[in-house]
């Protein structure tokens, strides 16, 4: 795993934190929706790089 995938798997996962904080607080649900994918999916993505590195060794 790159540095650089890292970095962009994080950046993913803080913006949907952000996006689905914004939702909350202007209960706007669309965007709570969208910064939960953002954030889950960054997070997913992270764990499979994770899963990468442990068969790499």
């Amino acid at each position: 795993m790159s540095i650089g995938q890292t970095i962009k798997h994080k950046t993913q996962e803080f913006k949907g934190r952000i996006t689905e904080r914004i939702g909350r607080t202007t209960c706007n649900r669309g965007l709570q929706r969208e910064g939960r994918t953002d954030r889950v999916s960054g997070s997913l993505k992270r764990a499979g790089d994770k899963a990468k590195d442990a068969f790499r060794r």
